[in-house]
């Protein structure tokens, strides 16, 4: 090969190798150019902050004094992002309603593909030369829009390269800070759904403590507030107490022989002890039978048995005073303080009776009782007044109740106190 012809390969691997470098020089560009940018998006999950600095940081790289980013979510067709460089005024107003609109007309969208097409749409300033339209997710879509270079140069096959990758980056960085934003405001949500529960809770174990309250106040009334008289408050908490009226019922009347005596010897101390430790256990044989003790004197007891069967209220007040009488004898062999068993005397009596509430009014305010009253209650208070030795005494209307269970003995007629008639008693 002659020397000109050296000369001229020489020249074309010169050539070769100025384009090889030039090449590099730009691949290099754009890698520095996308490190750069996607280091400052990605270090960042606010949603402004992203548009913000990406913008900055392109317009920089490409030599360029005016752009935009802006992104809508497609349901609402709200703008949820916008920055600009650049732009005053008017200007901004257009860029807003101008690229919201190609967002969410779709063909307007698929027709932005040169420079030429957004002059011909009119929706952009006139110094937007270049528009990316992208898609953050199925709710939001973006454009972002460029001005000319500053050197005066077009946009080339390269920077529209560049430019797609870079946008890309921008909607990982995008959807970044969406998920952030979600994951936040569930945390918020969550943080909030806490404070309501703990609220709740606290008005619930406050609630917990009124029921607790009312339960122990309860307990304390029943001592002292007939069972019945519980359960018609239980049943109507708001309503008046129904009027008295007749029903059927069998009336006891225990009374403790001897009291007198027995406190005299005794002492008043352990008097009431004897007699706490006998009431308590009446008072389970009582309610054991269906029983309801509507009152109580230092010595005695008047005792209700309401059933909606006859039989069975005069059934369940015989069995009560049978089970009175036992625990007697039990509490005698238990307790030393007794030489001998208490004569407990009852009486018994069934029929008719006035029962329910009876309210008294007095200078110190209104009393209510529940009660039976009627010549029912007198009956039975005189049978077991004419009770003695801790026997217990029935009304014929009684015996003739139990007869197919017990066999009550006939005692005869006697003249009660304040009874006009004699009455006939049994002996049980």
């Amino acid at each position: 090969m002659d020397l000109q012809g050296q000369i001229e390969q020489l020249r074309t691997s010169l050539l070769q190798a100025e384009r090889i470098e030039t090449e590099l020089d730009r691949r290099v560009y754009y890698m520095k150019t996308l490190y750069d940018v996607s280091k400052d998006i990605f270090g960042s999950v606010e949603y402004e902050s992203i548009l913000k600095n990406f913008l900055l940081m392109t317009m920089g790289n490409f030599g360029v004094a005016e752009g935009f980013i802006l992104t809508v979510d497609d349901p609402s067709g709200e703008i949820n992002g916008f920055v600009s460089v650049g732009f005053q005024g008017d200007d901004v107003s257009l860029l807003r309603t101008g690229g919201s609109e190609i967002l969410l007309t779709d063909d307007l969208l698929k027709s932005m593909q040169s420079e030429a097409d957004l002059k011909t749409c009119g929706l952009l300033p006139s110094a937007m030369i270049c528009a990316f339209p992208f898609v953050v997710d199925t709710d939001c879509t973006g454009i972002m829009g460029l001005g000319a270079k500053l050197v005066g140069e077009p946009y080339n096959r390269d920077d529209e390269e560049l430019l797609d990758t870079l946008v890309n980056n921008l909607v990982v960085a995008l959807k970044n800070a969406r998920s952030f934003e979600e994951i936040k405001s569930l945390n918020l949500n969550l943080q909030e759904k806490n404070v309501q529960l703990e609220t709740a809770l606290t008005e619930l174990k406050a609630s917990m403590r009124k029921v607790e309250i009312l339960e122990s106040v309860k307990e304390n009334l029943s001592k002292f507030v007939p069972v019945t008289v519980c359960r018609m408050i239980e049943k109507s908490p708001t309503n008046a107490i129904p009027e008295s009226k007749k029903q059927d019922l069998s009336v006891l009347f225990v009374d403790i022989e001897g009291y007198t005596k027995l406190c005299e010897k005794l002492g008043s101390s352990q008097t009431n002890e004897v007699i706490e430790k006998h009431f308590s256990a009446f008072m389970d044989a009582i309610y054991t039978h269906n029983g309801d003790v509507n009152e109580t004197a230092g010595d005695g007891l008047m005792v209700l048995f309401l059933n909606e069967d006859e039989k069975t209220s005069a059934l369940e007040a015989v069995r009560a005073a049978l089970s009175i009488r036992e625990k007697t004898v039990r509490i005698f062999e238990e307790c030393s303080t007794l030489y001998r068993p208490l004569n407990i005397n009852m009486g018994i009596n069934s029929g008719q009776a006035l029962v329910g509430a009876a309210k008294f009014e007095t200078y110190s305010g209104s009393r209510w009782t529940y009660t039976a009253r009627g010549r029912l209650t007198n009956v039975a208070a005189r049978i077991g007044a004419q009770a003695t030795g801790g026997s217990i005494y029935l009304s014929k209307s009684t015996a003739d109740r139990i007869k197919n269970h017990f066999s009550p003995v006939p005692m005869g007629k006697f003249k009660l106190k304040n009874v006009s008639e004699e009455v006939e008693i049994f002996e049980l």
